[in-house]
């Protein structure tokens, strides 16, 4: 038994590295998108969370990760999960995670209006919580 339990325990590791570049640092940015109004979203909402690099005040954020996806009948909180190579980040830059929430047509529906800052540190994981979105008109 422990003569088939080695090598599928080695080929699984070995497949777990192969998605890895050498030398990757991956941090993980988790957390999960709310909003406080009582209403349900439609099940063809478009969810779109980012990682941005908001350093240059006049200048637009440069998207470093994201995440989309369809409601597909869920309903907040909605749980999201990105991940950036470390190697990518710039110790003197400043980034941030935003989020929003479209009907199927692209019309916007909710969407973060407070700076939601990441604090690359050297951790391999990173809780953001839950980010509120607030409705838009």
């Amino acid at each position: 038994m422990l003569r088939f339990a080695a090598p599928i325990a080695l080929g699984l590791s070995l497949a777990a590295c192969a998605t890895m570049m050498p030398g990757e640092k991956p941090v993980t940015v988790t957390g999960a998108i709310a909003y406080r109004e009582r209403m349900a979203l439609p099940p063809t909402a478009q969810v779109e969370v980012q990682i941005a690099d908001v350093s240059l005040a006049d200048a637009p954020s440069r998207t470093i990760a994201q995440q989309s996806f369809t409601a597909d009948g869920r309903q907040v909180p909605l749980a999201f999960s990105l991940t950036v190579d470390e190697r990518r980040l710039d110790p003197r830059h400043r980034y941030a995670v935003s989020a929003r929430i479209t009907d199927a047509s692209g019309k916007l529906m909710f969407i973060t209006d407070t700076h939601n800052g990441v604090a690359f540190d050297g951790r391999p994981r990173i809780d953001m919580g839950t980010l509120m979105l607030v409705k838009t008109r």
